[in-house]
């Protein structure tokens, strides 16, 4: 590969794209996550949620604009591949965003005997938004294969992320509460652990048997020995993280936020082994980076 412009802007562009998505999982992550959690709070209990993350809104849901208008303005064939094979959960996933983001403001407007009804609606634009992320993340992952079996693989990462989502919802609010909603949080994450694992290690498992080209990525000799420390310091961190819920809380909130960079850490550790498993297509198997990307003069002046 020669380092020069033509070559490197699409990498760098591709570099930014995916930092973005990464920091938007991370960070909307738990703001999703409160939202579905909502179904197993109290009314006093919702209250204090949204005040956890009320000054991280709006910054939060940025990071998903900035990753489309790149996929958009930098890839422009990649975006309309991709939309193409997505336009449902697309759709949905805008649904969500939008019940939740009007759910957000309603509720601090009405009177108190309708707040339940925006708390409903803010549940359900979170679950939503959460399923047709996943849903999209388990179609990407199969090669944008809409049939019946890349459906349903879908529909198992769609439950997974929305578990996790949940997970990084339970951790931020052990790390921003304390008393009984933050013994409720413990529990709730120790819950979703088991949904999250079982997400990560079902994309783990149909990567690699998706594509004859990921599974010699990881499964050849001196590779695997490279990319080992990815899952198993993965699986650590899991186990390390489910012995931690039977310890929380501490006195003193001590290590309160662990759980939440924890979890960040394991996302940060599959997002990796994803980018390396489908490097250097932007569409699986389809479209490389280069092959997607704008014309270099149109990069230089982005």
């Amino acid at each position: 590969m020669t380092l020069d412009w033509p070559t490197l802007l699409p990498l760098i562009f591709a570099g930014l794209m995916g930092l973005a998505i990464l920091i938007y999982v991370i960070l909307d992550g738990f703001d999703l996550g409160i939202g579905i959690l909502f179904a197993a709070a109290e009314d006093a209990e919702q209250d204090t949620m949204i005040a956890a993350i009320g000054p991280f809104w709006d910054a939060n849901e940025t990071w998903l604009v900035l990753a489309v208008g790149l996929l958009l303005v930098a890839f422009p064939l990649a975006h309309g591949t991709i939309l193409t094979a997505l336009y449902i959960p697309v759709f949905l996933l805008l649904v969500g965003l939008i019940l939740r983001g009007v759910a957000f403001d309603f509720r601090a407007k009405v009177p108190a005997g309708r707040k339940h009804r925006w708390n409903r609606i803010f549940f359900l634009g979170s679950f939503i938004a959460s399923l047709a992320q996943g849903y999209m993340l388990g179609i990407y992952v199969l090669g944008l294969d809409v049939g019946l079996s890349g459906m349903a693989f879908g529909a198992l990462v769609a439950l997974c992320l929305a578990a996790a989502y949940a997970a990084m919802g339970a951790a931020w609010v052990i790390y921003k509460t304390e008393g009984e909603l933050q013994k409720k949080a413990v529990l709730w994450l120790r819950r979703a652990l088991v949904l999250t694992a079982l997400g990560m290690v079902a994309v783990s498992l149909a990567t690699p048997l998706a594509s004859p080209r990921i599974f010699d990525k990881w499964f050849v000799w001196p590779a695997m020995l490279y990319l080992s420390p990815l899952p198993i310091l993965s699986a650590v961190l899991f186990a390390w993280l489910w012995r931690q819920t039977f310890h929380l809380p501490k006195a003193d909130d001590r290590h309160a936020l662990t759980p939440f960079l924890t979890l960040a850490a394991i996302f940060t550790l599959g997002f990796a082994g994803l980018a390396w498993s489908f490097y250097p297509f932007v569409v699986p198997d389809r479209l490389t980076i280069w092959q997607a990307a704008s014309a270099p003069e149109s990069l230089a002046i982005i």
